[in-house]
């Protein structure tokens, strides 16, 4: 477990980005609260369309219309991100807070060789040589499982897999050992072993120089050997936030019990996967109350009436009417 300072190094209150449609603005994120501190890694997961990479795209303000950040406060090293200029972001971006998008053609120009990008990453934030920054992005490429780097430096994206384009991304975003680094399912097209070994990197740079890390995923069994906290969102709400052994070794929240109750990791070979049943609900057909009750097995009349309130407990908080009791996950 990583030594964190007391006071988190992003902080979100009240988060709540929308998209606009004929029909009205509704909510992909819904008052989001969440922070990471130096040093920290923080899973948020969630099922597809539950709000966890809109959330991550919102905190470094890379949301296009019809999306629009319309409240909440975003807290980065005491900057509010919210009122900073773009030309304040740009600096930041890829300097102090690195992005790793599930597509790395996000990231990735086409026309551009492999170490001309990664050197240039290097060259706008720092004081070297060109030779010296091809150098650095060789021993990055290296960190991340591609063979004879320098070679590979000379090549261009399309001469890549997708895989090996997501390791390259991945490798350039580690380059200048940034502040934060909010990864978008980085890891998902990845063989296990390459997947092992990357988040072996994070960790080991969020151990030895500080970097706060958001790592946006659906994979639990990741969360489990990559996070020291867990964030677990349904319909644009964090319904559940804490230390991971405590979360997902006894969940409170029945959609975070559900969640490990249909990972693949929990059934034994041959057997059937345990789905929750039913499915998210679209951003503009969320029902009243709590939106996971119609999906609840310990759902009660009070879950129709009205959101519950996130309740504390220890190092923990969830949202829920009628909560897993303790140890009944076990």
């Amino acid at each position: 477990m990583s030594d964190f300072r007391t006071d988190p190094l992003l902080e979100v209150r009240g988060l709540r980005t929308v998209f606009h449609a004929l029909d009205g603005a509704w909510p992909a994120v819904d008052g989001v609260d969440l922070s990471v501190s130096r040093g920290e890694v923080l899973g948020l997961v969630g099922e597809s369309g539950s709000g966890k990479s809109v959330t991550g795209f919102s905190l470094i303000r890379l949301i296009d219309p019809p999306g629009e950040i319309v409240a909440g406060t975003i807290s980065f090293g005491g900057e509010d991100l919210r009122a900073a200029s773009e030309e304040r972001l740009r600096d930041l971006r890829g300097d102090r807070i690195a992005m790793i998008f599930q597509d790395p053609l996000m990231t990735l120009n086409p026309v551009l060789s492999i170490g001309e990008q990664m050197s240039e990453a290097i060259l706008e934030h720092r004081d070297c040589s060109r030779e010296e920054a091809l150098s650095e992005a060789a021993k990055a490429l290296a960190r991340v499982g591609i063979s004879s780097p320098e070679a590979r430096l000379k090549q261009f994206p399309h001469e890549f897999s997708g895989g090996m384009r997501q390791r390259v991304a991945i490798a350039t975003a580690l380059l200048n050992a940034p502040d934060l680094i909010i990864a978008d399912e980085p890891t998902t097209a990845l063989d296990v072993t390459i997947q092992s070994q990357i988040l072996f990197e994070v960790q080991k740079l969020a151990r030895e120089t500080g970097t706060a890390v958001l790592w946006i995923t659906h994979d639990l069994a990741v969360v489990a050997e990559l996070a020291d906290r867990v964030a677990v969102m349904y319909a644009g709400r964090v319904v559940e936030i804490g230390p991971v052994d405590e979360v997902l070794d006894a969940p409170r929240h029945p959609y975070t019990l559900g969640l490990l109750n249909s990972s693949a990791a929990n059934v034994a070979p041959g057997e059937r996967l345990n789905q929750i049943d039913g499915v998210a609900p679209r951003i503009d057909a969320r029902p009243s109350g709590c939106p996971f009750r119609p999906r609840c097995p310990r759902v009660q009349p009070v879950c129709a009436e009205r959101d519950p309130e996130a309740v504390g407990e220890g190092a923990r908080s969830f949202r829920c009417h009628n909560p897993v009791p303790v140890g009944e996950a076990a």
